[in-house]
């Protein structure tokens, strides 16, 4: 094992990162921190170290100095008693390291029970720089929570946002001549279809789709049904399904529950709830609570529940393709959540998709691909008028696909904005 450890190490030591696009979220290497990156499965998180240790060669740091290991290398087979053999090999390998100075970079390390010790050892004894990812994000945070309290920052990586895809499409968009904005849109349209996760966006739809499907399964049978040993997977399967496509609504257990009793099956309520947070610890999903001044009615209420990707969404539910308002509902809450923004829905006589939380201050934000009649107009600035006056704001936002318009509607001002125009960063 120290032989096979020591062939790792050497390998990642002499291998040129200088292919990997930078993402937008900036990592900061010298915090005296241990930076933990969480994620989905195939998000960026490994790319990003990779992109962190090409920025410290630059600044200098020999390759001796960073150790990087992926602990879903299948050559590895470690226990926890035998992680310290990590620490060995990589001393026999560089017997005269200035060990403060080395960059330790342990990928997917929740694989191995026990690692918060280790880091922490590492840490307290012979390294200030230390970078965790993992995909689990329940994992991470309750042991950084217990054993590395105060010593830790964590950042969420999701798959690219629209300005990234942009960019790593190596597309300069133009939304200002007719032929220029023709070609944008058909990007941001297969964007929205296709989704973020880096390692699809140059594939042909057929290998994309049998990709990302792989993603799904890997995550439903490998992250959940494994490391949750569930005996159901049907059950989870059908819970799934009901909730991706539901996406849009907020979701009741009870109404899956039931769904689920009639076709025979005998299973308790906190069975599904159990799914619930499964599918969010892995990424699976993200909820949106309603919307209420109290936190505490904020987490009782029923949540709206989006997928990670709007590609993957696709690849798994091939009717959304069809129902490609609910995708862009999708894709404009994931926006938001890349930009780590705290996110809610509203509903009360009408419905409004979302309440932004932008430090102190909301916004209110419908969504709608196309407004082609009047009905659908009036219906979207009602819901959107209603959220503004809760809130005491004095206008309100729909983002669209490619509609611009300002109207009045009940005394609130109504901004309807292309959603390339909201989110695309296009320096």
């Amino acid at each position: 094992m120290k032989q096979q450890l020591k062939t790792i190490i050497a390998e990642s030591q002499s291998k040129d990162w200088k292919h990997i696009k930078p993402r937008a979220i900036k990592i900061p290497s010298n915090t005296g921190l241990i930076i933990s990156l969480i994620g989905a499965r195939r998000s960026g998180k490994t790319s990003i170290l990779f992109s962190l240790i090409q920025q410290l060669r630059k600044q200098g740091v020999p390759n001796k100095n960073i150790l990087y290991i992926n602990f879903e290398d299948e050559r590895l087979n470690l226990q926890t008693e035998q992680l310290d053999l990590i620490l060995q090999s990589y001393y026999e390998l560089h017997p005269d390291i200035d060990v403060e100075n080395t960059y330790f970079m342990f990928d997917e390390i929740q694989n191995i029970a026990g690692w918060e010790k280790f880091v922490r050892r590492i840490y307290d004894h012979t390294s200030k720089h230390i970078f965790i990812t993992g995909s689990n994000a329940k994992l991470l945070s309750t042991e950084i929570a217990t054993s590395l309290r105060g010593r830790t920052i964590s950042y969420t990586i999701y798959p690219l946002s629209l300005s990234e895809y942009f960019y790593f499409k190596q597309i300069k968009p133009n939304f200002n001549l007719t032929q220029k904005k023709a070609e944008a849109l058909n990007y941001v349209r297969s964007f929205l279809m296709n989704g973020g996760f880096p390692e699809t966006i140059n594939l042909p739809d057929d290998v994309r789709i049998k990709l990302l499907q792989s993603y799904f399964n890997t995550m439903i049978y490998r992250d959940i049904v494994e490391r949750y040993r569930i005996s159901d997977v049907q059950i989870l399967k059908f819970y799934l399904k009901k909730v991706f496509s539901g996406i849009t609504k907020p979701v009741s257990i009870n109404k899956i529950y039931n769904d689920i009793r009639s076709l025979g099956y005998k299973i308790s309520n906190n069975y599904l709830y159990n799914f619930m947070e499964y599918s969010q610890t892995i990424f699976l999903s993200i909820p949106v609570p309603k919307f209420y001044f109290s936190e505490i009615q904020q987490e009782k209420s029923d949540k709206k529940i989006y997928a990670i990707d709007t590609g993957l969404l696709n690849a798994i539910e091939f009717k959304f393709s069809e129902n490609i308002g609910k995708l862009l509902e999708n894709m404009v809450a994931l926006e938001f959540f890349k930009q780590e923004k705290e996110v809610f829905y509203y509903k009360n006589k009408y419905e409004c998709d979302f309440i932004v939380k932008e430090q102190h201050a909301y916004k209110a934000i419908q969504v709608a691909y196309e407004i082609s009649d009047n009905e659908t107009e009036e219906r979207e600035n009602r819901g959107l008028a209603e959220a503004c006056s809760a809130l005491q704001l004095t206008e309100g936002t729909i983002i669209t696909f490619d509609k611009k318009k300002e109207c009045n509607f009940n005394g609130i001002k109504i901004n309807q904005v292309p959603i390339y125009e909201y989110f695309l960063n296009t320096n």
